[in-house]
């Protein structure tokens, strides 16, 4: 059954026959599942009134435990300055807590309060769950072979661990 991008493709090889488009079967593909699959984990996060960042933030920090802000950085994949903006919301709604470091006068760590997690621990079930649905098309071995083909994709494309300690 031919899917949009089926027909994109289609498409294109009418308009230029010369011009070899296989590429975007994947990448057409990819960015499709990517907003459909954005717009079902938003769902899922607001049921908990939360973002897909703050859910990052506060996943991160209860799978890492306490962090200073750098190594947040790094382990939920966001910016610097989102970060901070992060944190002042999350502070504020009393889910997180910064505190000055014990080694560096200047810096802070950050730790979840009990509310952050307990609200964490409400919703990556839910999460997890939307995940399985979402997936519930694939069987097991095709989504074991899917997450290592991605794997190898991004490997290949130099998304390396940071070597540092998250």
């Amino acid at each position: 059954m031919p899917d949009h991008v089926d027909r994109v493709l289609q498409q294109w090889a009418d308009a230029r026959p010369d011009l070899d488009v296989t590429p975007m079967a994947v990448f057409g593909r990819l960015s499709r599942l990517t907003q459909l699959v954005n717009n079902e984990l938003r769902r899922t996060f607001a049921e908990h009134d939360l973002d897909p960042s703050s859910f990052d933030v506060l996943a991160t920090l209860r799978r890492g435990g306490r962090q200073a802000p750098a190594e947040l950085m790094r382990s939920a994949m966001i910016t610097s300055g989102a970060v901070t903006q992060r944190l002042d919301r999350l502070e504020a709604r009393g889910l997180v807590t910064r505190t000055p470091s014990d080694v560096d006068g200047r810096g802070v760590h950050v730790d979840l309060t009990d509310a952050g997690r307990e609200l964490i621990d409400r919703a990556l079930p839910d999460h997890v769950d939307t995940e399985r649905r979402l997936l519930a098309g694939l069987t097991p071995d095709q989504r074991e072979i899917l997450a290592e083909t991605l794997r190898q994709l991004l490997m290949s494309l130099d998304d390396q661990p940071d070597p540092r300690p998250a």
